[in-house]
């Protein structure tokens, strides 16, 4: 029988990875309590385990780096030399080598960098050196989590366990769910043709509910084979926190809560960059110096809490820091010189601190490594949207801050809403979706893209998406108008017709038509055709751009009704 040794080898690179993990993790622990003997051991077992692999499939050098590392830990495990924060750092300073090491002996690199070859010295220098324990310098290049996917064995998993659980290449899950899409599309045909021809069949009508049936047992399943839990990619961060406290002279720690919450896989890329920014951004304008904390009475260590459940069809993921807090003050000075609103000073919490996200906005005082250039938060707001998720912050003085994100379950498949203008559907996600309404009367006299109309006494701005989208096709008698909200703010679109609510299966577009305004993705419907999914957002910040452009929302909404006029809806 042949040996498919590049199956071995992406085995032992995938194991290396979790136990440098849970060795990175358990080293921190260590730091927090060096009598912690529990860490102190899984940090051995996993050196001992990387040493024998490594040596096994004949990586000499690795094997012998991680033997160093392995001797260094068991004269701690002996208490012949005790646990400081400098022979932590260095420890974690080995994993990161490790970590560079193992890839580039599979790609037959046979000796070591110089840099490693010095770190195995400092390795075994440490088994007999009383190391003073003082702050060790951390390295001003701060690595940036890299997330790996899959679920992290927990330890020992028995020979049965193992058995239940296997690692699903993404493509042969992507193949999958397009099946799925595939048999939803045929179903709708047929059912249409039930509709229309067949419907004293019983037979047929049976056999187009089993059909349904099927298709969301199907989709359900890839769903969930989709899903991964949030602890391992919580963990990755763990490091980052203790290196960038310790490199701007702070101390801090990660708590996480919620790490049996799942995620889709394809939102775990997209994930990482905005919970690294905002984090980031945590420890440098929110947590304080350890001076500062003790006199305001608290603890010299600052906590960042990355925190997950579930609300409804959504996931909320929260950041969390007992910092210093937002400066009102500061942030609408800023807002102001930017001209972002006229009077910031009169906007609540909620919406003023939502400016942070926008490009180029910075209250810092001084540039540093971790932010104060204007860019970072933007990101934030950028990738969520694309995940189709939204933002919240709240912030008390002295307390802390928190920042929420909310996101779809998946991006695979939505629930969504159809509409029509002319001969083409549209698709907005049902959760943005508030009430659908008739166009006044009023509204419909003026032959304008853009408009104000009164909602139960308050001003909707709304755009005709016809106009918007370009389409030539003549208006109808009746238009409606579909009421959404994103961050509580809320627009409307005035379109033709209104289908209703629809299980959609979401399909990227392609190269050619990325970037597109307001559009988020593809749908194939029940009939064959292609409809566009709308992005919301982006409508709603054109919506209100548009707006103030012009007069403001009550102006433009008294200029376009007279008193007599107005109609409330």
């Amino acid at each position: 029988m042949d040996i498919d040794f590049a199956a071995i080898l992406r085995t032992f690179v995938s194991e290396c990875e979790e136990h440098l993990v849970r060795m990175e993790e358990s080293l921190i622990a260590l730091e927090t309590d060096p009598d912690d003997q529990k860490s102190l051991e899984a940090i051995f077992r996993g050196a001992h385990t990387i040493k024998g692999n490594a040596a096994g499939l004949g990586y000499v050098k690795v094997g012998e780096f991680a033997h160093s590392f392995e001797e260094l830990l068991q004269h701690l495990r002996n208490k012949l030399v005790p646990v400081t924060k400098a022979r932590i750092t260095l420890l974690l300073r080995s994993v990161d080598a490790l970590r560079q090491m193992i890839p580039e002996a599979i790609a037959g690199t046979e000796e070591l960098r110089q840099e490693h070859q010095v770190l195995s010295k400092e390795l075994t220098a440490n088994h007999t050196l009383q190391v003073a324990d003082e702050p060790a310098a951390v390295q001003s290049d701060i690595h940036h989590p890299s997330v790996r996917f899959g679920r992290r064995r927990e330890d020992s998993p028995t020979r049965m366990e193992r058995a239940d659980t296997v690692r699903v290449d993404i493509q042969k899950l992507d193949h999958m769910l397009n099946l799925a899409g595939e048999i939803a599309v045929a179903h709708g045909r047929l059912r249409q043709v039930l509709d229309t021809r067949f419907h004293q069949i019983s037979e047929a009508s049976e056999a187009q509910a089993q059909l349904e049936r099927l298709s969301m047992d199907l989709q359900e399943q890839i769903m969930k084979a989709r899903m991964v839990p949030l602890g391992p990619i919580f963990r990755q961060y763990i490091r980052m926190v203790r290196d960038i406290a310790q490199m701007n002279g702070k101390v801090a720690r990660l708590a996480i809560v919620g790490d049996d919450v799942e995620i889709d896989l394809s939102m775990v890329e997209q994930l990482k960059d905005p919970l690294t920014h905002m984090m980031r951004n945590a420890l440098d304008h929110g947590i304080e110096m350890p001076e500062t904390r003790r006199t305001r009475g608290k603890d010299a260590s600052g906590l960042i809490t990355l925190k997950a459940f579930h609300d409804g069809a959504n996931i909320v993921i929260q950041v969390i820091d007992d910092g210093v807090g937002l400066n009102r003050e500061r942030i609408a000075a800023q807002v102001r010189s930017l001209g972002l609103a006229a009077e910031p000073e009169q906007l609540p919490d909620q919406e003023l601190f939502k400016f942070i996200f926008e490009p180029g906005f910075s209250t810092a005082e001084r540039i540093s490594d971790l932010s104060g250039r204007g860019v970072g938060m933007d990101v934030v707001r950028r990738n969520i949207e694309t995940l189709r998720g939204t933002l919240g912050v709240e912030s008390r003085p002295r307390e802390g801050t928190t920042i929420t994100t909310r996101l779809p379950l998946t991006l695979a498949i939505i629930e969504g809403f159809g509409v029509g203008i002319g001969d083409e559907t549209y698709v907005l996600p049902l959760h943005a979706v508030l009430e659908c309404i008739e166009l006044p009367d009023e509204a419909r006299c003026y032959d304008r893209s853009r408009g104000v109309i009164n909602l139960r006494g308050e001003p909707l701005p709304y755009i005709r998406l016809r106009d918007w989208f370009g389409l030539s096709n003549a208006r109808p008698v009746r238009e409606n108008v579909v009421v959404i909200e994103v961050d509580g703010v809320k627009a409307g679109l005035a379109v033709d017709t209104l289908y209703g609510a629809r299980q959609t299966v979401i399909k990227p577009l392609g190269k050619r038509f990325q970037g597109l305004s307001a559009i988020a993705g593809s749908a194939i419907l029940g009939n064959g055709r292609v409809a566009l999914i709308l992005d919301v957002p982006g409508l709603v910040r054109e919506v209100i751009r548009l707006q103030a452009q012009g007069l403001t929302a009550e102006k433009d909404f008294q200029r376009t009704f007279a008193p007599s006029q107005v109609v409330t809806v």
